[in-house]
């Protein structure tokens, strides 16, 4: 009998990090345990003297002709898809959807970069990392202490931070910051490394 429900034990232990990922699955992918592979791809450089690049923005209705709910003005909509969050995140595929204003955006312009050191202690899907407490302004695990960029606070309301889990992705673009990724949410926001 003991035997029996260890066994029992056992295929339940392997079955939620199975039903995590079917999760992520179901919903585009985006969260439920998806980490992605590797940071986004350098966001294309600005047009030629004379050009401009268009402001990033969503459509109205979503491919279905369904409405969305309503966008503050000035305010980007970040769901591609029905089901996704209002917040960048990384689909599936490994696209990082949101991450592509460019090198010259002015929310993420740092005077100073680096002022703090860089953060050594690893970057991408081998180094999963869980929270120990804290808050936007400051956060911390493995004794590595962060903070979130003012422009993404609002992307960040729903995260638990003392028990996610994020993974640490370079930023090609804005120098100074990191891309925190939440393993639970598939969303991401750039933080800056506190030391």
């Amino acid at each position: 009998m003991k035997a029996g429900l260890a066994i029992l034990a056992a295929l339940a232990l392997t079955y939620l990090p199975v039903t995590a990922q079917q999760k992520g699955a179901e919903h585009g992918g985006v969260g439920g345990g998806h980490i992605p592979a590797h940071g986004p791809a350098p966001a294309p450089r600005a047009p030629a003297a004379g050009g401009h690049a268009a402001a990033p923005s969503a459509p109205a209705e979503n491919r279905e002709g369904e409405h969305r709910e309503a966008v503050k003005p000035g305010m980007r909509d970040f769901r591609d898809q029905p089901g996704h969050p209002n917040a960048p995140h990384v689909e599936a595929d490994d696209r990082w959807v949101g991450h592509d204003t460019g090198r010259n955006d002015p929310a993420y312009h740092v005077a100073h970069p680096w002022q703090h050191g860089h953060f050594t202690g690893g970057f991408g899907p081998g180094h999963v990392w869980r929270l120990a407490g804290g808050g936007p302004s400051r956060f911390w695990f493995n004794n590595f202490y962060w903070s979130v960029a003012p422009a993404d606070l609002g992307f960040c309301a729903d995260w638990n931070w003392a028990g996610d889990q994020i993974v640490i992705y370079e930023d090609p673009d804005h120098p100074g910051w990191y891309l925190a990724y939440n393993v639970r949410l598939g969303t991401y926001v750039h933080v800056m490394y506190l030391g």
